[in-house]
């Protein structure tokens, strides 16, 4: 019986590797972590729509790559 568990055990971990290795994107998305901060942003402006004035986000982590969050006190931050 212990011999069965072990060969089902490692069955088990054989296929969950291979599932990791058709995507392994998959292991570097579940790794982001987004810190719990919030800036003062006053508005923020992305490449991708010109100068126009966006609706703020809270940091970079909630922000589009590319864009740049402007602080209210007259800061920026770019989101790379």
């Amino acid at each position: 019986m212990a011999r069965s568990n072990a060969c089902c055990l490692v069955l088990l971990l054989v296929c969950g590797a291979l599932l990791l290795d058709m995507n392994p994107g998959m292991m570097a998305i579940s790794a982001v972590a987004c810190p719990q901060y919030c800036l003062q942003v006053d508005y923020m402006t992305c490449p991708s729509t010109g100068s126009e004035h966006l609706s703020p986000r809270c940091n970079c982590c909630l922000a589009p790559k590319g864009c740049t969050l402007h602080l209210t006190g007259g800061g920026s931050i770019s989101c790379s």
